[in-house]
């Protein structure tokens, strides 16, 4: 070959590498960016292109247990039994997650869920039980009887569409009925890559439903003892502890997820949060639970952690006397209201009528409010928001009721 082709060759090539090097060097930092070998080792192929298009999601994977224990991406995301499957750059993975994606490697924490208020009662208080098989109910009704085999709720209904889908739903979809026959998911509480036990341990993670003028818990628990210990003392403890290996040097104070679903040196971790419960604190009038002594033992044996067995004793006495005391106001509402009704004076159609929200706010509210604030150590809510308002409350009733005897406002 002449020299001049040679020459002209190897100009042109080198002219080639050049233009190559210095396109790539003008490549934004998006395209040539790659994840570090620790990714894709932990996570396999999927976060050589989610590190690009949804790159928090990998950091939050990598910051994870599973993680550390090497699950890779596809052992969560592979179909379980009845889940519709999709291609998805050359692996086959579930279209949606639910909590038997979960049950895979956890069966026992998923079997306990679904034993709790938190599953298909849950999703019941708002939809009713139209969304549910009849082998879910009858499931369910076992353990709740009357918590699912329900109609919609009326007050959601009436608040329309939009309250429902972006407020009751978002709280209540923990124990939603997926379309593989499955119940919930398990993200509420762990978050969907952190899969977090620190997190599900943070009372604000409870809180994000367990707060407002219904059912306060998050509030009661931040102004309780506990809740201003935990402020104070949580960046020196061991949020991270294995849940069946927890110590009191791991979590010397509690949070919610301490009393109703730890195993606390030696006790059962449990997904039922109704386990160590022995009232129905939520209802109107409160009842003890089908469970009440070994409810009432299991949260004591909690207790007991921290506390001596006479103070834990008067602790609950103390409470359950707020529970009687608030039974017996909320049962004067009642007949009150039923009186009303008997005579003609109100019509049956739900929250139509000023006086039904009074009465509601009166048991809904501030009933539970009280009884909640005893159980939890919350003495301004037992008393301000819980036992004053429905001292206010019951005689505004009783001056409603008045003016629609005497014919001042009255439904025809």
């Amino acid at each position: 070959m002449p020299f001049r082709n040679v020459f002209i060759a190897v100009f042109i090539g080198s002219s080639l590498i050049v233009a190559a090097l210095l396109i790539n060097r003008h490549r934004p930092a998006i395209d040539t960016a790659q994840p570090s070998a620790s990714f894709v080792r932990a996570s396999g192929k999927c976060a050589e292109c989610h590190i690009r298009e949804t790159s928090a999601v990998v950091h939050q994977y990598e910051q994870s247990r599973h993680a550390a224990a090497g699950i890779n991406c596809i052992d969560c995301h592979r179909p379980a039994d009845g889940q519709e499957p999709m291609e998805h750059r050359g692996f086959t993975i579930a279209r949606h997650l639910t909590s038997a994606n979960c049950k895979l490697c956890h069966p026992t924490e998923h079997d306990q869920f679904m034993r709790s208020r938190h599953a298909a009662p849950a999703w019941a208080a708002v939809r009713g039980e139209g969304d549910f098989t009849a082998e879910q109910i009858a499931f369910a009704e076992k353990h709740h009887p009357g918590a699912v085999k329900r109609g919609e709720n009326t007050l959601s209904l009436m608040e329309g569409g939009g309250a429902q889908t972006k407020g009751c739903m978002v709280c209540h979809a923990i124990g939603k009925p997926n379309p593989d026959g499955s119940i919930g998911t398990c993200t509420q509480c762990h978050a969907r890559h952190q899969t977090s036990v620190r997190l599900a341990r943070q009372p604000q993670t409870c809180g994000q439903c367990h707060m407002g003028p219904d059912h306060s818990q998050l509030e009661i628990y931040t102004e309780s003892k506990h809740g201003v210990l935990f402020a104070i003392e949580q960046d020196r403890m061991n949020l991270d502890a294995r849940p069946k290996m927890l110590t009191t040097a791991d979590m010397p104070v509690p949070t919610c997820a301490t009393c109703h679903m730890s195993g606390l040196e030696g006790m059962n971790v449990t997904h039922d949060v109704t386990e160590r419960l022995s009232y129905w604190l939520f209802a109107p009038v409160s009842e003890k639970r089908p469970g009440y002594e070994q409810g009432q033992a299991h949260m004591k044996e909690l207790c007991l952690k921290c506390h001596t067995k006479p103070s834990v004793d008067q602790f609950y006495a103390d409470a359950e006397v707020v529970v009687a005391s608030t039974n017996e106001k909320v049962r004067a509402a009642t007949k009150l209201m039923d009186g009303l009704y008997a005579d003609g004076l109100l019509s049956k159609t739900p929250f139509d009528e000023p006086i039904e929200f009074v009465y509601f706010d009166l048991w809904h509210y501030f009933g539970r409010t009280a009884k909640h604030g005893a159980f939890m150590g919350g003495a301004d809510f037992v008393q301000w928001h819980g036992n004053y308002e429905l001292l206010n409350k019951a005689v505004e009733l009783e001056h409603m009721a008045q003016d629609l005897r005497a014919g001042k406002s009255h439904v025809q």
